[in-house]
Parts: structure tokens; C-alpha cells; sequence
């Protein structure tokens, strides 16, 4: 079979045997092209998903976002490795836990301030670290500001300034560029950006990347052209085997929210996400240059996990080859709400695939896995 066939067969399987109630796909490799939908976006209704359906992408929306920052390095705007005083003055001057697994142990001062980079890398200092006890004392404090971490909830957070605000009420769980935290960054690059370009994120946004590669359904809450074209989100089964509704089609992404979140806000399809990744994997035209698209997906900072990934700017970077599957240099992320972008440079493959059922873990489930095996592997 081809590319077409090999990808079909695998989402369909997955949806018929319930993994997800639907699912849509986009995958390129060399010449072949892979495009379709599968399921439904009620379980065991027949309101069928279909391949520009849209769907909340989490945390698909970082390298967004970071696309939208690097226009910014690249017109002068903002420097890699400048302070971020100027642009977020909230956090400078800032304090680090002598001891990022105790708040009662004190604080020094910040050996340096944060810079754009850092923010970037996701090595501010602040974020989640997969590799320590929940909740660590920052993630706990941030919670206590009425910040909590936890799936995406866009009509939850408060405006951009406020945020901030209670963000910088927190020390620092480690000294800037000392190690990666994910996804606070991703956030705070949102309101960086903005202030950067002195206009509001989805504005910025939408004239530096959607508009010129024609991401039209792309969006901080849903465009309102496509409203008909998002359905309900699900959790994946209980211990009864039920789904519940996580995200009802008219709700927290039915409406621009008060903080679009640069971390995991968007509304996006497969159609637009792989627009994103042939610009990025042709050079980055008309958006960003060959050299910065070489910085972007080069690693930055890793390793990330124990499987082989590291970080760019603003999205994930393969340190290694993964066995039968994408090769090292490879880039793109995922996104807990159910979805993935990856390309791998070296076959020429890129491989999205949304769905509308969150992640039970961070761990991603089998149909991603089987995806990614019928993408990238030998052919």
C-alpha cells in the first residue's frame, strides 16, 4: 500500500476500535500526500469529522507562537540574548530559590536577568519539571496566585498584565538559562510578544504567520467563519468506560479569550499546522529566513526527556534517531488535548493528526505511535 492507505488504515482502525471518537490527518512524505478524517465528533453520533474540522491543539501552539517571536529577532524588534527588562519589566530584579524542591530555604538573586532566548528555551526558570515531585513549591505557588496548572482552560486566566503580574509574585525555581521548564515560558512569550510589537498577541500573530501562509483557521478562540467546523472535546474513557465532555463545541474556545495563551490557546487544523511545516521545512518562506529556521530547529536546550528529545526555539527537536521512526533533527510537538506536528527533515515527512480526546498521560497513546510508525518509518 501507499503513504494514503498505510496512514488510513491505522486512524481508522484506532477510531473504529474506540480509541477516539475522530480524528483528522495531513502527512506528507516526498511526493505522496495523506489527507483525510475519520469518526465522529460526538461518540456513536453521526456528526462526522472531516479533514478542516477544527480542533483545540494545546500545546501545537508553541512553535506557533515562537514562529511569530523569531519575525520579531529578525526585523531588530527583539534581540535572542537581550534582557526581557524593557519589554516585561515584572520580571526584573528577580529572586531564585536557594532550593527549588524547598520554599522555606530562601532566595538569592537572579545571577543575570531573564533574556528573550530563555524565554524561548523555555529556561526562564519557571514551568514544570517532569522530574520532581507535584507540585513543586513554584508550581504550587503560582497555583496559590490563582494560576494553577492543569489542561488548557482559556476563559480562566486572567488578562495578559495580570498574569504577569502574579507569574512575578513568584520566585524563580532556578537561575535563568539553567535548565529547561516547560511551558511557563510558552506563555510568557505570548505577552512578549505583544508588548514587543505594541499590539494585542492574536493581531501579531495573525499579520506575521497566519495571514501570509493562509492558516485562516487558525486562531485564539475559534474564527468566526469555521464555528460550524468545531465540535465537543472529550476525556478518554473512565473507569465505567464513559467519555465526558471536557470542552462543549460553544465553549472556552468558542470566544476570544481574556490571555491568549502563548503556551496552549490556539484552534488550528491539519491543514493549517501543515502549512506552518512546509514553510519551516521549505526555508521558511514567507515568514522567517533559511538561517533563522535553522536556529529555531536546531537544539537549544535538552535533553527534554529520556527519549530522545531536546528543544529548540519555541518547539521540540529530536537529539536522536528514534528506532524505525523520525530520524535526529527532526521538530515539531504535541499536544496533551490530543494532537501532533512533526517533521523530519532527512525523509522530507511531516505527520499531523488531531483529535478531539484528550491525553489520559504525557505519554502519548498508540494511535499516535502507530501514526508515526506508518509516517516515518522505512518505506
Amino acid at each position: 500500500m501507499g503513504l494514503a492507505e498505510d496512514v488510513e488504515a491505522v486512524v481508522r482502525g484506532h477510531v473504529a476500535a474506540g480509541a477516539v471518537p475522530g480524528a483528522a490527518w495531513h502527512v506528507t512524505r516526498g511526493d505522496e500526500v495523506a489527507r483525510g478524517a475519520a469518526g465522529t465528533h460526538t461518540p456513536g453520533g453521526d456528526d462526522a469529522v472531516r479533514p478542516d474540522t477544527v480542533f483545540r491543539i494545546a500545546s501545537v501552539t508553541k512553535p506557533v507562537v515562537a514562529a511569530a517571536a523569531l519575525t520579531l529577532v529578525e526585523d531588530g524588534t527583539l534581540g535572542l540574548d537581550d534582557p526581557v527588562d524593557d519589554h516585561l519589566p515584572e520580571l526584573a530584579g528577580r529572586r531564585v530559590l536557594v532550593d527549588p524542591a524547598d520554599a522555606t530555604a530562601g532566595t538569592v538573586p537572579a545571577r543575570r536577568p531573564v533574556t528573550v532566548r530563555d524565554v524561548l528555551t523555555c529556561r526562564l526558570g519557571l514551568g514544570l519539571d517532569f522530574t520532581a515531585p507535584w507540585p513543586t513549591p513554584t508550581v504550587a505557588a503560582l497555583a496559590a496566585a490563582g494560576l494553577p496548572a492543569g489542561p488548557p482552560a482559556p476563559q480562566a486566566a486572567p488578562p495578559p498584565d495580570e498574569w504577569l503580574r502574579l507569574v512575578a509574585s513568584v520566585p524563580l525555581a532556578y537561575q535563568p538559562g539553567e535548565r529547561w521548564l516547560y511551558h511557563t515560558g510558552a506563555s510568557v512569550l505570548g505577552v512578549l510578544v505583544a508588548r514587543a510589537a505594541g499590539r494585542p498577541l492574536p493581531e501579531v500573530l495573525a499579520e506575521r504567520v497566519l495571514d501570509p501562509l493562509g492558516m485562516a483557521d487558525t486562531g485564539f478562540g475559534v474564527p468566526p467563519h469555521a464555528r460550524a467546523r468545531l465540535g465537543p472535546h472529550w476525556t478518554p474513557p473512565g473507569a465505567d468506560g464513559d467519555r465526558r465532555v471536557y470542552d462543549p463545541a460553544d465553549g472556552q474556545w468558542a470566544r476570544p479569550p481574556a490571555f491568549p495563551d502563548g503556551g496552549d490557546g490556539l484552534v488550528s487544523t491539519v491543514d493549517d499546522l501543515a502549512a506552518l511545516a512546509r514553510a519551516l521545512r521549505g526555508g521558511g518562506t514567507p515568514v522567517l529566513s533559511p538561517a533563522t529556521v535553522r536556529e529555531m530547529t536546531t537544539e537549544q536546550a535538552g535533553p527534554v526527556d529520556d527519549e530522545g528529545g531536546g528543544w529548540g526555539l519555541g518547539l521540540g527537536v529530536r537529539r536522536t534517531d528514534e528506532p524505525g521512526g523520525r530520524h535526529a533533527g527532526s521538530f515539531g510537538w504535541d499536544g496533551g488535548l490530543g494532537g501532533t506536528w512533526w517533521t523530519d527533515p532527512v525523509t522530507g515527512t511531516t505527520a499531523v493528526l488531531l483529535t478531539n480526546q484528550m491525553w489520559a498521560s504525557p505519554q502519548p497513546p498508540a494511535l499516535f505511535a502507530d501514526l508515526r510508525a506508518a509516517a516515518f518509518g522505512p518505506r
